[in-house]
């Protein structure tokens, strides 16, 4: 017995139609970078099929993308030797040009090439300065090969209401871009509560997943990735005893525990604290003691649980991803990306 990721192919439809109600004028790129999210990528059509463009982080992901889809796809880290432009040309890549360095390169293909220009608006990760964007729009403009398909930029606080960078970045972007080209800037936090910022494309990703950027709001989102394992022991301890590595938790009265079959080996988060729920037979239950690689113990109280019943870890209305993530001080994204491969793959 193991533990099982179902995908539910009918919330990656749901969450991508509430893409479209926030934005309905915005063409769609949808993040299918890391795997679609740990989600897998073959698993993930309904995003593959009714997306506008699919967005990957490197050649890697988009050589994977291309043997499912024939849609454009959009290169994020863009190129960095003519190996590799030659490689993104033949993927039908769009190319991210994010790095002065990147524009001579660009500049010198012999073939038709689609590029999106980022711009850096303030999070100063990646992006051309407002002088070096200008520099490069022109450049490129003059390049009968080279169409500007869209400029972009990142937020880097759009997930914090009102945080005022948000402003100041858009600000910063509205004023060194103009509606000669597509323009791009939300991400899934912006989609939801930054309207003006949808411009003629969205980049939806956390959202696709039906995990919300926000912790006050779920938008209607569905889980896609029920994790889910069963339980292979069921026991009653007496005040005083432990349980698990460290014996960082002892019970102080007699208590009922399932031991479940899932762990930081499958990719439950270790650093979980006790009290983290996990759900069984509908109702939530509390982790207790250190995660192991390949057990984690749950205070059952007065459930029934037998041998072989299911526990869902995440991917429920009832415990979403995000309430666990909160319990393992980190976020939904590190969570869902992080199942490893012996966790076994469905589809609903």
């Amino acid at each position: 017995m193991s533990a099982v990721a179902t995908i539910s192919q009918s919330a990656l439809y749901h969450n991508l139609v509430v893409v479209k109600k926030h934005a309905p004028q915005a063409k769609i790129v949808a993040m299918v970078k890391a795997n679609a999210y740990g989600h897998r990528l073959d698993l993930v059509m309904p995003l593959l099929k009714n997306a506008d463009i699919l967005a990957v982080s490197n050649l890697q992901e988009a050589q994977a993308l291309r043997e499912l889809s024939n849609k454009s796809i959009l290169l994020l880290s863009g190129v960095y030797s003519d190996e590799e432009l030659q490689q993104a040309i033949d993927l039908n890549c769009q190319c991210v040009v994010h790095h002065s360095s990147q524009i001579a390169r660009i500049s010198s293909s012999k073939q038709a090439l689609s590029v999106w220009l980022k711009l850096d608006t303030g999070m100063h990760r990646l992006g051309l300065s407002a002088d070096e964007h200008q520099q490069c729009y022109n450049s490129l403009k003059a390049n009968p090969l080279i169409n500007i398909a869209c400029v972009m930029s990142h937020f880097a606080c759009a997930d914090e209401h009102n945080h005022p960078m948000n402003q100041a970045q858009l600000e910063a972007f509205n004023s060194n871009t103009n509606n000669e080209t597509n323009r791009s800037m939300a991400n899934s936090a912006a989609i939801l509560s930054l309207l003006e910022s949808h411009f003629n494309v969205v980049r939806p990703g956390i959202m696709l997943y039906g995990a919300s950027p926000f912790t006050d709001d779920h938008f209607n989102l569905k889980p896609v990735m029920q994790l889910s394992a069963p339980v292979i022991s069921v026991k009653t301890l007496q005040a005083g005893d432990s349980t698990g590595y460290g014996a960082n938790w002892t019970a102080d009265k007699p208590t009922n525990i399932a031991i479940i079959a899932i762990g930081y080996g499958d990719g439950y988060p270790r650093h979980a604290t006790n009290g983290t729920p996990v759900l069984i037979n509908g109702t939530l239950c509390l982790l207790v003691g250190r995660v192991s690689m390949d057990m984690i113990a749950v205070d059952i109280g007065n459930t029934k649980v037998a041998i072989g019943d299911n526990a869902i870890l995440w991917g429920d209305e009832k415990l979403r991803v995000e309430t666990v993530a909160h319990h393992s001080d980190t976020i939904s994204y590190e969570l869902l990306t992080g199942i490893s491969n012996r966790v076994k793959f469905v589809v609903a």
